[in-house]
């Protein structure tokens, strides 16, 4: 009877390896791969690309209602993927974050960490969407939900190489959304 149950039990244990590993193989195809801030700046030295963050915390409902409906849109997905080194942080993270070679800690005062306070420029807001540039300058800080046309907008300004050039006013009133 023993050797019964531990037939079974390796088996379950067995059975709910493979289970995991063909869903996580499912909800990785197409989707935007996220990268850690150590594997972006890695990347950035053999490609110059503008970098998209998405600040999130744990507890935070519109973080997961964007994760959901606005980085799961194939429009979305695809663009992102070919445009950007895309960055997830968690911004009450307390592990050590590294980023332009300056190291942030956890910052107990404010229960966040500190690169979270740098790209938001101290307005901490969740979710908020940060695009560094490709040329390095200032981080832009997006806060709130992004619904799928508002997040098109502010991702092809920064892919398409408006930023810097064009005065986001006049490219907004001249941008037609098409992703849905």
């Amino acid at each position: 009877m023993q050797k019964f149950i531990l037939v079974f039990f390796y088996s379950l244990i067995s059975l709910s390896g493979t289970m995991k590993t063909n869903v996580k193989l499912r909800s990785d195809e197409g989707h935007i791969q996220w990268l850690n801030l150590t594997d972006a700046t890695s990347s950035l030295q053999s490609q110059k690309k503008p970098v998209l963050i998405d600040l999130y915390t744990d507890w935070c409902s519109w973080c997961k209602v964007m994760d959901k409906k606005t980085y799961l849109n194939k429009n979305v997905e695809q663009y992102v993927r070919e445009k950007f080194y895309a960055v997830k942080v968690n911004a009450e993270s307390k592990d050590a974050l590294v980023w332009a070679g300056k190291t942030y800690q956890y910052n107990r005062n404010y229960k966040v960490n500190d690169f979270a306070v740098f790209i938001t420029h101290g307005q901490l807001s969740f979710p908020t969407t940060i695009i560094i540039p490709a040329d390095g300058s200032e981080p832009q800080a997006i806060p709130g939900y992004l619904e799928t046309k508002d997040f098109e907008l502010i991702a092809k300004y920064f892919g398409e190489g408006g930023y810097g050039k064009i005065p986001f006013d006049k490219y907004q009133k001249d941008f037609r959304p098409t992703w849905q």
